[in-house]
């Protein structure tokens, strides 16, 4: 991967996230709470991505993924393209900082096609390598909407989600913002990076290890969510 860009400022405008006073959500009142603020929000959103493995019950081609079935993941990924840009079309674009570690996880390379197929359909997306944050660490999840509200995605384990947290001190998310936006300036766009690293691959290995988990995890199958 190219180093494109320069790390983030060597203030870390992260560190003050975890002592930051806020509402904490379970995962339907952060889905709730989640949509309802993107639905009133005048500007497009920010989000920022660092984990390498996430689990997400919630769509079948991740699914089809973990049962070792990549071709089957592929063609229910492509089926997400038309809900994806008719959801953008009412709605502001995400901007979205993904951060990237090699080798690529089997998450990682699964996210890539679908993050692919939303920047196709109107969300831009730019890859960053670890390096850029290692003097952010840790990074926390992060969705802002504009300077004074933000959510914590917050994970289990495994990397499920168990809701978020959210935040309204302009002193913390402003500067969380901020660097979020200079982030996304230096990173590179996710069609180049997925042409060049991802499509080359071969399909992704899933151990049982990775499996063991999933039995508490299957709670429904959507299509699509931001």
């Amino acid at each position: 991967m190219t180093e494109q860009g320069t790390p983030v400022r060597h203030t870390n405008p992260f560190a003050a996230v975890a002592g930051a006073g806020g509402l904490v959500l379970d995962v339907p009142g952060y889905q709730a709470g989640f949509d309802r603020d993107h639905e009133l929000c005048a500007e497009p959103m920010w989000k920022l991505e660092r984990a390498q493995e996430f689990y997400e019950p919630d769509v079948a081609s991740w699914r089809a993924m973990m049962d070792g079935d990549w071709e089957r993941s592929m063609a229910l990924a492509d089926r997400m393209a038309g809900p994806v840009a008719d959801y953008f079309r009412h709605r502001h674009p995400v901007r979205r900082v993904r951060v990237v570690e090699f080798p690529i996880t089997a998450y990682l390379q699964w996210e890539m096609h679908v993050l692919a197929l939303r920047a196709a359909a109107g969300s831009p997306c730019r890859v960053v390598p670890a390096a850029h944050v290692a003097g952010c660490e840790p990074v926390p999840e992060l969705v802002i909407f504009d300077p004074s509200l933000m959510y914590e995605v917050l994970y289990d384990r495994y990397g499920g989600g168990r809701g978020g947290r959210r935040i309204t001190d302009p002193g913390v998310v402003g500067p969380c913002l901020g660097a979020v936006r200079e982030l996304f300036a230096g990173g590179e766009d996710v069609l180049d990076f997925h042409r060049r690293e991802i499509v080359p691959l071969p399909p992704p290995v899933v151990t049982d290890e990775m499996r063991a988990a999933l039995p508490g995890y299957a709670h429904r199958t959507e299509e699509f969510r931001v």
